[in-house]
């Protein structure tokens, strides 16, 4: 990541409500203006169906490897089908949108992929057991994806010249692949743990395509390795602020103490209502007060969101969270103590 890399103090996780891919990216960069503001991010709308969801999203961007749907889910095909045509159309009538809405934008600017491990445990072989059966499939669908991700790094860089981009990975099967707890296709048994460090170096290659930009992984389950992940390269952690335990305390004080971000994930996605901005934020302030951290840090160091993605909310309230998370997060740093 380079050294004069800027940063919004709030963004979205990256999923939205609805279908409209315009509303949505009007919505996203209308609540995140630039850093002063947070980090506008590319859409994603998985209400439209599959395609749209987030295996089937990523399963198109990969290269020289082909997904169609089944009634059990993604599946490894021999050739472009109708549902990798679909994906991508979907792609790229989302960044259609977003380029529409950044013209003259220059900041970060945030994109999301399902990461290699969770697309493992979800898309299937030809046999109908998950990738993660097989280390050599998993290696190829770690390749493919880098490449994909490549392009499409490439791609959002000729669309946005100002954008700084951020690549985020989603990867919420992370530990279920670290512990052994990815259920086989007969749901009798669970495939075996992936060794932790093929689990960092596979990460590690994957991350590397972000080049000079910045990259987050993303997880919004129980006991994120956030240590495996800083060695892996990540440049910021994503989670669900209310799963922390004081088992994390160590790992996050280390990350913070090494340079690593923080997206915390304390608004909540789904329909209800909301505290007020400096309540939302009152658990990370607490929070660094337990971990002895400088009060002066917390703005340089989280980043504010809400606990996951959107996709479930209605749009007023996604609209709604957004803002909120822009008002939290300068809550947090006008009273950091």
């Amino acid at each position: 990541m380079s050294d004069t890399f800027t940063w919004g103090p709030a963004t979205g996780v990256g999923s939205m409500p609805g279908g409209d891919a315009r509303e949505a990216a009007k919505t996203v960069t209308g609540s995140f203006e630039g850093p002063e503001q947070g980090i506008p991010h590319l859409p994603e709308l998985p209400a439209r169906g599959p395609g749209a969801d987030m295996i089937g999203r990523t399963a198109g961007m990969l290269v020289d490897l082909y997904a169609r749907v089944e009634p059990s889910g993604w599946r490894v095909g021999d050739r472009p089908g109708r549902d990798t045509r679909r994906a991508r159309a979907w792609l790229g009538e989302d960044l259609d949108a977003l380029e529409e809405f950044t013209q003259g934008y220059r900041g970060p600017l945030k994109v999301q992929a399902v990461g290699p491990w969770t697309l493992a445990a979800a898309l299937e072989l030809r046999n109908g057991e998950a990738a993660l059966s097989d280390p050599g499939a998993c290696r190829d669908l770690a390749g493919s994806l880098a490449e994909g991700l490549r392009e499409h790094l490439a791609d959002v860089r000729r669309r946005v010249p100002g954008a700084q981009v951020v690549l985020q990975l989603d990867e919420p099967s992370l530990i279920a692949v670290l512990r052994g707890q990815v259920k086989t296709a007969s749901e009798y048994r669970t495939h075996r743990a992936v060794d932790r460090q093929v689990v960092e170096s596979t990460l590690r290659d994957v991350l590397a395509v972000r080049g000079e930009g910045a990259a987050v992984v993303h997880s919004c389950a129980p006991d994120v390795p956030f240590a495996l992940l800083r060695r892996a390269g990540a440049d910021v952690i994503s989670f669900d602020f209310s799963l922390l335990t004081e088992r994390d305390d160590e790992a996050i004080g280390e990350a913070v103490e090494g340079g690593t971000k923080l997206f915390a994930g304390v608004v909540p996605g789904v329909d209800g209502r909301l505290s007020d901005p400096a309540g939302s934020v009152m658990g990370v302030r607490t929070f660094w007060r337990r971990l002895g951290l400088n009060p002066g840090s917390l703005a340089e160091s989280v980043v504010v969101t809400p606990s996951c993605g959107l996709a479930g909310s209605s749009p007023a309230y996604a609209r709604e969270v957004l803002t909120h998370c822009v008002k939290a997060a300068r809550s947090l740093a006008d009273n950091p103590e």
